[in-house]
């Protein structure tokens, strides 16, 4: 099936709205020295798009010294880990998307936090019950071996131009010198200040005495700093053995906890040997097509190349773009609550569970499936799973059971480069302030990603592949997401938030391909998110439209959610250009910048 014409369309508008409003102009300084967010820009040399523009520029300025897109994605994630530190860092892990342009071909690269090798099925249950999942959050407990800095190795090996050393100094000074606080930062401050301040680590980092940071200050962190010296000089190494990995096993088997604190703070198990024997996993990505285009991500552990690809091969057999705007959200909702629903049955870790990745990708179960919607009613949740093995039309197969739980915060960048190299990289500590336990004197906080476990099954008597185990990986929702068109790309996107990454990384891309929304028109509109959960969360732009009562007469129920998600994405235009394209208001808005704005020399 040729390109669609919704697509077309979409880059007509664009290059119009780029050609009227100056988008693609080059950020000026905002006050205090960071550079001004511009949510699109448009230009040659390679693109970069993240949540923040301190982050964004160090990218830009790898690209412009002729680093490669997987270069200037590592730099761009140290930067974050300043910058974003309650959402990323070397405290926490994620998975890394890659499309060379030399070959071709798209790798990825499973960066996921792995249990203890003490973990059993039982980690999270107390006399048989499921412990408060705050205490598995605040917790030495829920930490898993972070797997971001051999991310980065694992990366720049393969396919990077620059050493570490070189890629880790921007981020070094940006920590030493400090950034300028900004209302989003001092507002995840305030959400985290009950639990910050019982940690006298995290306490003197984020509350300095006692009190938030104040809006335009500057945030310095130099344990940071000389832990990314550190990194520097001995490589990524250093975390995973040596005093740093001693630091983090003695932080989470002893969490340094004030001693007025009333807070019950569970030890973990986390030993030398796991650290010492982590490693990344390189695997095949995912793959659909979707009118004509191959649609690539992430496979198991991360739940989020399947779900997709689930939902767009379903969603594919109906033309969305001849649909009324209650017409197509109504079915973006039903396909997304069914590729939940095989989603919480299927998918785990593979080296634990027997993972049918793909069966849940085959146009034949997803026909089995999407037919189950019917246009003028709404399926209940929880919905039962398919058998991706064993199809059966219109039908599921045994017991339906509810989604459970998983942290909202993440943070994701999309870089492409001169050549046509382009990285996906969606990166996370889990909650935002993750574990709220800053390793003593080398200013990064711990991932709470054991969380992303199920406690106990979601369902009594359903077979659930994501339990706690031995070294084991939680099933992520990260779907860093890379298109090609005849083997080149056409666009790269992903997204923070949880279990509703899987959803807003489909949203966009439906809104892009399908619906005819330029790519940062696509990323602004408001989100629908529906999990397998009995009502479906919309944002204020669809909670407060004519369109949520024509849904709600179909049967559709609701509930508002302030904000769902904080996409990024890059774009191959036509006319050759990179585009960049990010957030215009969620987060405090993001940050798209190019090497060359307009193609000027």
């Amino acid at each position: 099936m040729p390109r669609s014409a919704a697509r077309q369309l979409a880059l007509v508008a664009l290059a119009a709205a780029l050609v009227s409003t100056g988008a693609a102009a080059p950020p000026s300084a905002a006050p205090g020295g960071s550079p001004a967010k511009v949510p699109v820009a448009a230009g040659h040399g390679g693109a970069v798009a993240s949540v923040d523009a301190d982050a964004s520029a160090v990218g830009i300025a790898v690209l412009r010294s002729g680093g490669n897109a997987v270069d200037a994605a590592v730099a761009t994630a140290a930067a974050l880990g300043v910058t974003e530190p309650y959402s990323a860092g070397i405290g926490g892990g994620g998975y890394f998307v890659y499309y060379d342009a030399g070959s071709r071909r798209v790798h990825t690269i499973d960066g996921r936090e792995t249990a203890p090798a003490s973990a059993t099925a039982a980690l999270f249950l107390e006399n048989g019950t499921p412990i408060p999942f705050a205490e598995g959050q605040t917790s030495g407990l829920g930490v898993g071996v972070p797997g971001t800095p051999a991310t980065w190795k694992s990366a720049l090996d393969s396919w990077g131009s620059r050493p570490l050393n070189q890629l880790l100094r921007p981020a070094e000074k940006l920590a030493r010198e400090g950034f300028t606080v900004d209302p989003t930062f001092r507002a995840q401050t305030e959400l985290n200040q009950d639990r910050f301040k019982d940690f006298p680590a995290t306490a003197k980092l984020f509350l300095p005495g006692g009190a938030l940071p104040v809006v335009g200050s500057t945030f310095k962190n130099p344990d940071l700093a000389a832990t990314y010296a550190e990194l520097a000089r001995k490589g990524t190494g250093a975390l995973y053995r040596g005093p740093i990995a001693e630091d983090i096993v003695r932080t989470v088997r002893k969490p340094p906890v004030d001693p007025a604190a009333t807070r019950n703070v569970r030890p973990g198990d986390l030993t030398a040997r796991d650290l010492r024997t982590y490693e990344t996993k390189r695997q095949a990505p995912t793959r659909v097509g979707y009118r004509g285009l191959d649609v690539y991500s992430m496979a198991p552990s991360s739940s989020g190349g399947t779900t997709v690809g689930e939902a767009l091969n379903i969603l594919e057999r109906t033309d969305l773009s001849k649909l009324s705007e209650s017409q197509y959200l109504h079915r973006f909702i039903e396909a997304s609550r069914i590729s939940f629903a095989d989603r919480g049955r299927w998918v785990g870790d593979p080296a634990a569970e027997d993972v049918p990745t793909k069966e849940l990708l085959s146009q034949r179960f997803a026909d089995s499936r999407g037919c189950l919607i019917a246009p003028d009613r709404t399926l209940t949740s929880p919905l039962a799973p398919g058998d991706p093995r064993r199809p059966v039309g219109c039908g599921g197969t045994g017991q339906p059971a509810p989604t459970t739980y998983e942290g909202e915060n993440t943070t994701h960048l999309t870089v492409a480069d001169r050549w046509g190299n382009v990285v996906s990289y969606t990166l996370t500590i889990e909650s935002t302030g993750g574990s709220a336990i800053t390793v003593p004197g080398r200013g990064f906080l711990l991932n709470n990603e054991l969380t992303d476990f199920s406690f106990a099954p979601a369902a009594p008597g359903v077979p659930d592949p994501n339990l706690p185990g031995p070294g084991k990986r939680p099933r992520s929702s990260m779907s860093p997401t890379i298109v090609l068109e005849d083997g080149r790309p056409v666009l790269a996107v992903g997204s923070p938030g949880g279990a509703t990454i899987i959803t807003t990384v489909l949203q966009t891309l439906v809104g892009h391909l399908d619906r005819g929304l330029p790519l940062v028109e696509a990323i602004a509109a408001p989100r629908a998110s529906q999990r397998n959960q009995t009502t479906t969360e919309l944002e204020p732009g669809l909670w407060n439209s004519p369109v949520r009562a024509e849904l709600e007469a179909i049967g559709h129920g609701f509930r508002q959610n302030p904000e769902i998600g904080a996409a990024t994405a890059v774009q191959r235009l036509p006319d050759g250009r990179w585009l960049a394209a990010a957030e215009k208001n969620r987060r405090g808005g993001g940050s798209a910048m190019v090497v060359r704005p307009h193609g000027t020399p």
